[in-house]
């Protein structure tokens, strides 16, 4: 006798062509995607813990040579490490004491800077004062056609003094953990190196990062003595030049200036307008005001397109649109201390992925 409900349906065996099915190569670059966003995020939201210890590595390479120096002369590791953190910070203390009335008066006087600066630029920004009235009078109408009778609810914040001192607190809580955490990198000489290749299975995986390592480390040190010799020698001559300008203040304008070469693009830029503000500023005539801004300009280039060039050699040469697209990268991760420190971490990059075949196309990528 049949069911009532009917006769059951008949089975249907799902099949599936080979060809319908995603590559496994598909997959497999699915999942790297997925990694690097993953990894890129953990940086983000890690960056407190992060970047003080990116710091603290990149000027280990930078000051290792000091202490392996002193290690030739019979100063043992921990003694030579102690004496280079303590010169490192005593020379910024040093410099910090020597610009800190130049920048408390420089601070100071911006908004009458500002005031003069605009004021010398009012005949190129009159059709946009005549705008910005209408603008206004079209405003001031519609508010008077509104009901007069809208409350408007000010939502109160912090104030401007518990900010900048919570940014004091965790800026110099960060900037302990880079000096404690840089003094045990020199201290411990090549034991953290030793330590990595003990956890390595193969030998060759021991010798890839035995290589990997010493060039990275010889490579980066290299490129960051060098680069911090380029810009002092730009704080110099950019100070220099400005005095003979009669640019007030020269010396803490080549300071800045030398520091913001360790943005590339950004800090010229920045620099750049920071000074055609200060000449617009300080002197009557025209020619005089642009001067200034001229000079750097001439100092930057020459510098940009001569000296570093010659002084760093192609050994180390990135792809201009890598630099800028890292730089966006790391300022979105990490700030501005991020754009110091974009360039050394991709050339680190390009010489980790040029020892490893299958990153190969990577290193590529970020050469010149």
């Amino acid at each position: 006798m049949a069911d009532a409900t009917g006769p059951a349906p008949p089975k249907v065996a799902l099949h599936v062509e080979p060809d319908e099915l995603p590559p496994i190569e598909t997959k497999e670059t699915a999942l790297r995607w997925l990694l690097l966003l993953g990894v890129l995020y953990t940086l983000y939201f890690a960056r407190e813990l992060v970047v003080p210890i990116v710091v603290a590595v990149l000027l280990d390479f930078l000051l290792k040579p000091l202490v392996r120096g002193l290690r030739r002369i019979g100063v043992p590791e921990a003694a030579g490490g102690a004496i280079v953190v303590l010169g490192l910070l005593g020379s910024l203390g040093l410099a910090a004491y020597q610009l800190a009335d130049p920048a408390r008066s420089l601070v100071a006087s911006a908004p009458e800077t500002i005031q003069k600066a605009t004021d010398r630029l009012r005949s190129v920004r009159s059709p946009l004062q005549k705008l910005e009235r209408t603008a206004h009078q079209v405003e001031k109408a519609a508010s008077q056609a509104t009901d007069t009778t809208t409350r408007e609810i000010a939502v109160k914040g912090p104030p401007l003094s518990s900010k900048l001192l919570g940014g004091v607190r965790v800026f110099g809580a960060a900037a302990l953990e880079v000096v404690i955490l840089l003094y045990f990198l020199l201290a411990s000489g090549d034991l953290f190196l030793q330590k990595l290749i003990k956890l390595l299975p193969q030998l060759r995986d021991k010798k890839t990062a035995v290589s990997i390592a010493r060039e990275t480390e010889g490579a980066i040190s290299t490129y960051l003595v060098t680069l911090t010799l380029i810009n002092l020698g730009v704080a110099l001559a950019v100070g220099g030049a400005l005095a003979l300008v009669g640019l007030p203040n020269p010396i803490l304008w080549g300071a800045l200036a030398g520091l913001a070469e360790f943005m590339p693009y950004v800090g010229a830029t920045m620099i750049f307008v920071l000074l055609s503000l200060a000449g617009l500023a300080t002197f009557d005539h025209l020619g005089h005001a642009l001067l200034v801004p001229g000079v750097y300009l001439a100092i930057n280039l020459l510098q940009a397109n001569l000296v570093s060039p010659l002084l760093h050699g192609r050994r180390l040469a990135l792809n201009p649109v890598a630099i800028f697209l890292g730089l966006l990268l790391c300022w979105w991760m990490w700030g501005v201390v991020g754009a110091f420190i974009a360039v050394p971490l991709l050339a680190a990059v390009r010489i980790f992925c040029d020892h490893i075949e299958s990153l190969a196309p990577v290193g590529e990528f970020l050469g010149e």
